[in-house]
């Protein structure tokens, strides 16, 4: 079946109709890939490796439930996108074989872009559905040991952030509004776009949202209250982010471990502790002879 024709297929059919079709498909693959890997790799054409397919179809079985079994299946069709992408990833290697094996993988991978193309149209009429049209939310909190006065003196001199922002290269001021800000995407990618103070009331809030044109369309905004007792700021953080390509680029930041939902939870806890103890805790060339920093560590336990 072409793409064109998967396409015409997923129109005819409604949201939910369609996550219940892809559910079933991942559990019958992944029956047939747990129960009989060797005849199924010599069907596509590629090397039997009996162990990596039986964890696809443990995969497959895994998002098919989770899309049959939950009233928003959302997160689960977007695990198959990402279980898509790792297929095609897996079959390009065998494209440059010759001889009749090639051609069964050529059907192989064009059957997998086919359902790929099924799986991206079915998250993108999902997120529809739901009202979110592909953008995501975040909104997080933590106290921090500080004046609200020393966080928003800090958080204002934008040119700082990256200092405990992994994922930010730079950021550079245009004028007293306006900044452009650049940021690592995955497969180390980079994204850039320029972002505007929309509101600035000192000690209390700065608000911003990117310029028209920018490669990632965000807006956001930082409240710093007193917490009770005079203990510190409570730091609130809200997000509001369409990724690169809507749905299909979330999920490839998802798989390179680029998941911004993650990434804020790092950079929040590297910021507490910038301005709490001065510095983020590193343990570089210290006798103990570690190869990462602890910070390191920590931020990779935390995205995964």
């Amino acid at each position: 079946m072409s793409n064109r024709a998967y396409g015409r297929m997923a129109k005819r059919m409604d949201e939910h109709q369609l996550a219940r079709g892809l559910g079933w498909f991942s559990i019958g693959l992944g029956l047939a890939e747990l129960l009989a890997p060797r005849a199924l790799a010599r069907l596509i054409g590629t090397r039997p490796h009996p162990t990596l397919v039986r964890l696809l179809g443990i995969r497959e079985i895994t998002s098919g439930i989770g899309i049959l079994s939950r009233p928003q299946p959302d997160p689960w069709v977007q695990a198959r996108v990402v279980g898509d992408i790792m297929d095609l990833a897996l079959l390009s290697p065998a494209l440059l074989l010759n001889g009749g094996r090639r051609a069964s993988v050529v059907m192989a991978t064009t059957a997998v872009a086919g359902v790929t193309a099924l799986d991206v149209m079915c998250s993108q009429k999902l997120h529809r559905a739901n009202g979110r049209g592909g953008k995501t939310h975040l909104k997080t909190s933590l106290i921090i040991n500080r004046s609200p006065e020393e966080l928003y003196h800090f958080w204002h001199q934008f040119e700082r952030l990256p200092e405990f922002m992994n994922h930010l290269e730079s950021v550079r001021r245009i004028d007293e509004k306006r900044y452009h800000w650049t940021a690592k995407g995955p497969a180390g990618s980079f994204v850039e776009w320029d972002a505007e103070v929309i509101m600035d009331k000192p000690n209390e809030l700065i608000a911003w949202r990117s310029i028209e044109g920018a490669d990632v369309e965000n807006a956001g905004s930082v409240r710093f209250e007193r917490a009770p007792g005079n203990r510190g700021t409570v730091l609130k953080v809200q997000l509001e982010y369409t990724p690169p390509a809507g749905t299909i680029g979330k999920a490839i930041a998802m798989l390179f471990g680029e998941a911004p939902e993650k990434q804020i939870a790092v950079d929040l806890r590297r910021f507490k502790q910038l301005m709490e103890t001065g510095e983020i805790a590193r343990t570089e060339g210290q006798p103990a002879g570690r190869t990462k920093s602890t910070s390191a560590k920590f931020d990779d336990f935390v995205r995964t």
